[in-house]
């Protein structure tokens, strides 16, 4: 696997903050499987079953607890262990939980991003850093039509307006500290990518509608869906992840054609409704029930939301691997034995599968 990406990984430093959370540790058992040095900065997992506890994953890395909002101890962390690649995950992540915690929401997504990217900017050795924000950064006017990168950030509730808020903070000290134009004084490149609903084994988090399924399941209770109707770009954790790795392997390198924002989503087939999705899981694992439980007074969630990739499928040769149906394999996969045996070889043997499909389908990321 240490080939992929034309061997880029090998042996880099790389720091991934919120690597104890969903996305971000299966983003460093991909680092660590490609031969990187993993360094982890974040607060402590959400659950004892989350796939950064149960994979071990403490073992394989750097692991750090410490919060984004903390700089001094963001600053030693990049004295000490001279990342020469970042990828910043850690954030709040939830939308309804925004709403009970606007400024702490506002905090991390922001103000954690700006100390980010001054540490990037004061570090020696950094030279490429990929700031992960959401598809919810954009100004949602429920259209049917995908967002495309220039299109303008906005956000109604405290969450999404705080990914549209990053998104401007990583674009302003692209301009001001890492302009494309002069990489070579600075060297060192900037992108922000925004990916889909992401959805994928060891996953606990409350009020998504994966780990609501996987409860209601092994609980032997009716799934609650609070949204039956809205519809979301569903795609399986490592499709946009490979897009990660393939932008940060590119950016350095040239830095004014890869700087800036980048939307990784999948394809329109995997653009349905909450209830189509929970209905197919279901089926995929044969077994369970769900209920609908909309409440015309709940805080306010977009019912429409899709993303335009066409800059990522041009520019990067990057398109999606997997359908709605195999995504919902690997998951039930997952959640099916993630009690039965050794998690992290588990998580490597979905990896080296959707390897082999993307190589099927001719990805050149993967080739």
């Amino acid at each position: 696997m240490e080939h992929l990406f034309r061997g880029y990984y090998r042996d880099k430093r790389v720091l991934v903050t919120g690597h104890t959370g969903f996305k971000g540790s299966w983003l460093s058992i991909w680092l660590n499987e490609l031969g990187a040095k993993v360094i982890g900065y974040a607060l402590e997992p959400y659950t004892v079953k989350d796939n950064f506890v149960l994979t071990g994953l403490k073992e394989r890395l750097v692991d750090i607890r410490g919060d984004i909002r903390d700089l001094n101890k963001l600053q030693s962390v990049f004295e000490t262990y001279r990342p020469e690649v970042v990828f910043h995950l850690a954030a709040q992540p939830l939308v309804r939980l925004s709403y009970d915690l606007p400024r702490e929401t506002f905090e991390q997504n922001i103000m954690g991003t700006v100390n980010v990217l001054e540490c990037v900017r004061d570090s020696q050795f950094t030279k490429a850093c990929i700031c992960i924000t959401s598809d919810k950064c954009y100004e949602n006017k429920e259209w049917i039509w995908g967002y495309r990168e220039n299109d303008p950030m906005g956000g109604h509730d405290p969450y999404s307006a705080s990914k549209g808020c990053a998104e401007l903070v990583i674009a302003a000290y692209i301009r001001s500290f890492f302009q494309p134009d002069i990489g070579g004084n600075h060297g060192k490149a900037v992108a922000s990518v925004r990916a889909g609903n992401v959805i994928g084994g060891g996953d606990w988090a409350k009020d998504r509608i994966i780990p609501d399924c996987i409860r209601a399941i092994e609980n032997e209770q009716p799934i609650t869906v609070r949204s039956p109707k809205a519809i979301r770009p569903w795609q399986h954790v490592l499709e946009p992840l490979s897009g990660y790795l393939l932008l940060a392997a590119l950016l350095a390198q040239d830095p004014k054609r890869y700087s800036g924002a980048w939307n990784f989503g999948p394809d329109n087939d995997s653009l349905v409704t909450v209830a189509e999705m929970v209905e197919k899981l279901l089926q995929t694992f044969g077994k369970g029930s769900w209920v609908d439980k909309s409440d015309p007074n709940q805080p306010h969630e977009a019912t429409l939301l899709n993303l335009d990739c066409s800059k990522a499928f041009y520019y990067l040769k990057w398109k999606p691997t997997l359908s709605m149906d195999k995504c919902l394999e690997y998951i039930v996969e997952w959640y099916g034995g993630y009690s039965r045996g050794n998690v992290y070889n588990l998580c490597v043997k979905q990896l080296n599968s959707y390897i082999a499909e993307a190589r099927h389908k001719n990805n050149a990321w993967a080739m």
